[in-house]
């Protein structure tokens, strides 16, 4: 967030919150009303740090038979729901997953969009660089074969 602000929006003055997109640099006003229905949340605390990483170790996955199309709306809905424990199942999924086939192109694009945003939530979470998370992810998920 890079702030709180009064604006005024027809004639009253609303206070707002002021957001800059990470990746893009984009700046978004939301009216603080409206900061629930649009799904903006707090921060993840140091207890759900951990819990997102409990997930994420967690390989007691069920085989999954599905077709990769259900499987990949089903964890889109995941990832929609703004939910970093849902995003941290669905980047587990596809890590095992992809150690025992090869992910379509969709799964790499949502195996990747799950990572940015847990990467993000963590870093700002932890209050440490990307980098250091992308490197705790990755030894999560390092092949059973190079290990």
């Amino acid at each position: 967030m890079v702030g709180l602000e009064d604006r005024d929006i027809g004639g009253s003055n609303i206070p707002v919150y002021v957001l800059k997109i990470l990746d893009t640099g984009l700046k978004i006003i939301i009216p603080t009303i409206n900061a629930g229905a649009v799904g903006l949340r707090d921060l993840i605390t140091s207890k759900q740090v951990k819990e997102v990483y409990t997930i994420m170790k967690s390989r007691d996955v069920p085989r999954d038979t599905q077709t990769w199309n259900r499987r990949s709306r089903e964890y889109m809905e995941k990832i929609k729901t703004g939910s970093v424990f849902e995003i941290a199942e669905v980047m587990r999924d596809l890590c095992v997953l992809r150690q025992t086939k090869e992910l379509s192109f969709g799964e790499r694009k949502m195996l990747d969009n799950a990572r940015s945003l847990l990467v993000k939530e963590l870093a700002l979470a932890k209050g440490v660089p990307d980098t250091q998370i992308t490197a705790e992810i990755d030894a999560m998920f390092v092949p059973v074969a190079a290990a």
